[in-house]
């Protein structure tokens, strides 16, 4: 578990990035952070992550405080992130060198398991002989989430990962995510884009350095308001619902995904 308490931040003799942050992250629960640009949900993942040590208050991983340099190693092996661009997280040209990386002080064997595994779940196994700097950014994003994965972490933080990536590159990363909250990751996803807040458990809205909002997933449809009043987009299939609702048909989705909804409008239309 993860615990962010009274947590301030500012860069230097500057202002708050962040004022007074509270917040519980539950095992297994995967948690959206939003909020404009500036609103300081990247500050808080570096936080989250250890890069960052708070000005005030403290984080807790597993009772564990964050930014201690007596738990900076076991920390290490509880928590991974991944950043926007992965070219300023890969080091060698070599992918099996790349996701081995952190694991010395393992044998051979369990070294080449991790990888393989690790590789497998973010669906580049079949690339691990080419040469890293020829895939696609998408494709090195990926890598970057298998060298995250292969040093088992509980806790996984992805700092805008889609950001510089294609369409086809985003929905890759949606659905290695969808796949390690099924395998019991706790992730911390931080996003300004609209259509990752349908990766949510909960959407932590920050507005200005503050936390101003605590959403479930099944709330949306009713925060919608809350959503505009700070200038956070609504993914495409949330708008089609209450466009829907507003001439008075209702649309119970469970996943909110385009695939659901077309389902139940050719059922109504069917009937």
């Amino acid at each position: 578990m993860i615990k962010i308490e009274n947590v301030t931040y500012q860069y230097k003799r500057g202002k708050n990035i962040l004022k007074n942050i509270s917040l519980d992250v539950k095992d297994k629960e995967t948690i959206v952070i939003m909020g404009k640009n500036g609103s300081g949900k990247s500050t808080l993942g570096k936080l989250i992550s250890g890069i960052l040590k708070p000005k005030e208050g403290k984080i807790l991983i597993d009772n564990l405080e964050v930014g201690k340099s007596k738990n900076k190693e076991e920390l290490r092996k509880k928590i991974g992130i991944v950043f926007q661009n992965p070219e300023n997280q890969i080091i060698f040209n070599n992918i099996c060198d790349e996701v081995s990386f952190a694991l010395k002080g393992l044998t051979q064997e369990e070294i080449e398991k991790r990888v393989n595994d690790s590789l497998e779940k973010v669906n580049m196994k079949d690339k691990k002989e080419e040469d890293l700097y020829e895939l696609s950014l998408g494709q090195k994003q990926r890598i970057v989430i298998g060298e995250v994965l292969a040093k088992q972490p509980q806790y996984i933080v992805f700092d805008e990962p889609t950001t510089m990536i294609d369409s086809k590159g985003k929905e890759e990363i949606y659905h290695i995510v969808e796949n390690l909250k099924k395998e019991g990751y706790t992730i911390i996803y931080i996003t300004n884009m609209a259509e990752e807040m349908l990766l949510a458990d909960r959407i932590i809205l920050l507005h200005e350095g503050e936390m101003v909002e605590e959403i479930r997933k099944e709330e949306i449809l009713e925060k919608i308001e809350v959503f505009r009043q700070y200038d956070i987009k609504l993914p495409l299939v949330i708008e089609i619902v209450e466009k829907l609702r507003q001439e008075g048909i209702e649309m119970n989705l469970k996943n909110y995904s385009m695939d659901e909804l077309v389902a139940q409008i050719k059922r109504l239309i069917k009937n």
